[in-house]
């Protein structure tokens, strides 16, 4: 066969099995041909009249059969796209999503270009948040931690390929470790899943590590906890951002003014959903 009727074949069949709309099931089966080829996109498209044989079809066989099965495509092909920027991506992290863009972008924001700012990132996982980051503010020291060494131990290896050079990581659950430090600006993508959500057993997210999706019944557990400890490790003026489930917006602004962050409010994402809130931090450092 050749490329073309290859990606023919096997829209439709990606179609059927992870339920896909037709043009993510093409964009899918070319990501996984240009894994198997060593190829780049570009050349896909002027080749499309090549036939796929040899190695090459046997190891797109193999990584179709993995995506048939619902295998999400970041694993399959160990990395995905975020920010600009190309993440590692293993079964020990989320796998990044293009909305959770909108909390950096908020975050650059509040961020100066031209003088020294810290940040912290919670529950970096692949550390494309706290990453992203840092090469778009090199003046910025950012500080990025997770409770799993696994994935601390991909998002260093994220850093070091991306040469970001401006973040440190550390293992912490949550603030466990951070002692006395303050903040600028501290940002994170916690879970926000409720724990009985049936969509847990659904699509890519089966793959990915539960402790980073599901938080207790009503899935704001971590966030709670995020509210309750942030006043003490931010700088005076400093600023919390975090994204939450398109349900939760009116619940989180309730929670960040009952532990007293002021300019409270919600973002919403360009499908027009809540995705991200904020709020000033109004406790006086000391």
């Amino acid at each position: 066969m050749t490329l073309a009727e290859v990606l023919a074949q096997d829209s439709q069949r990606l179609r059927q099995a992870p339920g896909l709309d037709l043009r993510t099931a093409r964009l899918e089966v070319q990501i996984l041909l240009c894994h198997a080829l060593g190829v780049a996109r570009s050349w896909l498209i002027s080749h499309d009249r090549d036939a796929l044989t040899g190695p090459a079809a046997q190891a797109y066989a193999a990584l179709l059969t993995r995506r048939l099965a619902g295998e999400p495509i970041a694993y399959i092909v160990g990395s995905r796209e975020f920010f600009g920027l190309e993440f590692k991506a293993t079964p020990a992290v989320l796998i990044p999503r293009p909305e959770t863009e909108l909390l950096v972008e908020l975050a650059l924001a509040r961020i100066p270009e031209n003088q020294p700012c810290r940040v912290l990132d919670l529950g970096t996982g692949s550390g494309a948040i706290a990453i992203s980051i840092a090469k778009n503010r090199p003046l910025a020291t950012v500080t990025a931690v997770d409770q799993s060494l696994e994935a601390l131990a991909v998002a260093r290896e994220n850093a070091l390929r991306l040469d970001a050079l401006n973040v440190r990581f550390l293992h912490s659950d949550w603030f466990g470790a951070l002692g006395e430090e303050k903040f600028a600006l501290i940002v994170t993508n916690p879970p926000y899943i409720e724990t009985a959500d049936k969509h847990l057993q659904h699509g890519d997210v089966r793959f990915e590590p539960l402790s980073a999706l599901a938080s207790g019944a009503d899935g704001l557990d971590d966030i709670r906890r995020i509210a309750a400890v942030a006043p003490i490790h931010l700088e005076a003026g400093g600023w919390l951002l975090f994204e939450h489930g398109y349900d939760q917006g009116e619940r989180c602004r309730e929670m960040l003014r009952q532990r007293g962050f002021l300019k409270v409010e919600t973002i919403r994402d360009l499908a027009g959903l809540e995705r991200v809130s904020m709020g000033l931090g109004a406790r006086k450092p000391g």
